[in-house]
């Protein structure tokens, strides 16, 4: 389990007690201020742990987005790696295709051949 760190920092000790004494009332005892002082430490604390929190979340949200973008170049990558070999493959598997079109060149040359005077 994790520890707890209830132990405050005197930069939020010193800057909740500046601003308790700055909104004393008159006649208010120094327990007064002082409890005072504690809840707006409380709420400091509290504030802080808030921030850290968007924080630490926008730093997950931003990582992931990160990811995914890194993911679907790769992704992107490898279909358009793909798509090379099987443009190739396809000439490779029909290898008719060049002398059928060849002899259909050369029976259109005969006939031309043939019919013009």
């Amino acid at each position: 389990m994790k520890k707890q760190h209830n132990q405050v920092s005197p930069e939020t000790e010193a800057e909740a007690m500046a601003i308790a004494k700055s909104t004393q009332r008159p006649g208010q005892s120094k327990e007064q201020t002082k409890l005072i002082a504690q809840g707006i430490q409380k709420g400091i604390e509290q504030y802080k742990k808030q921030q850290k929190s968007k924080r630490r979340d926008a730093d997950k949200h931003r990582k992931k987005q990160q990811r995914e973008k890194a993911r679907q170049a790769e992704a992107a990558e490898l279909d358009s790696n793909q798509l090379l070999p099987q443009t190739s493959s396809d000439a490779a598997t029909n290898p008719r295709l060049p002398w059928i079109l060849l002899l259909l060149s050369w029976a259109g040359f005969a006939l031309y051949l043939a019919l013009v005077p």
